[in-house]
């Protein structure tokens, strides 16, 4: 009976190794929101870093939260780093592109509690008086992050903290 039980263990185990070993080796996460503004007025608040703690719903999580500025003011070059707890963690974002009035293409180095690069995109599409305004998120996916996707849904996480993070962009660029 014992080995019949571990006999089980063991293939339920190795067959999530399986699974997981399987699923795609990139990921991308995106989401977008309808602003009534100009992209100009939104891509002042998305290319200088120090404009992010107004609408970034990552800021919020961590009141003791260390940031650091450096590089350019704002734009291509400009660099923000932070410390913080465990929830929010250290990491790394640089401005690597910025179009005026369209694109903003960061990238986002996360140190602790996990390593990983990745890349981060904001796309502004004038419509009209509105601008369709898209965050997206998109990288490489490792092994252990395909393992904890299993358990843990980034889309849901990320997901959610984006949808957050712009509509406090929307309020803050509506008014």
């Amino acid at each position: 009976m014992v080995q019949i039980i571990i006999l089980i263990i063991v293939t339920v185990m190795v067959s999530t190794f399986i699974y997981a070993a399987s699923r795609h080796d990139a990921f991308r996460i995106e989401r977008s929101t309808n602003i009534q503004a100009s992209p100009e007025k939104i891509f002042a608040l998305i290319n200088d870093f120090k404009k992010w703690e107004k609408w970034s719903s990552w800021e919020k999580i961590d009141p003791a939260l260390k940031r650091t500025y450096s590089g350019s003011a704002k734009g291509i070059g400009a660099v923000y780093e932070w410390l913080g707890n465990k929830n929010v963690g250290q990491g790394r974002m640089e401005i690597i592109e910025a179009s005026p009035f369209s694109k903003v293409t960061i990238k986002l180095d996360f140190i602790a509690p996990f390593a990983a690069h990745n890349t981060v995109e904001f796309t502004l599409i004038k419509k009209g008086d509105i601008t369709n305004l898209t965050q997206a998120m998109y990288g490489s996916r490792p092994y252990i992050s395909k393992l904890m996707g299993l358990f843990f849904s980034m889309e849901k996480m990320v997901g959610g903290k984006y949808e957050e993070g712009l509509a406090n962009l929307k309020n803050i660029a509506e008014q």
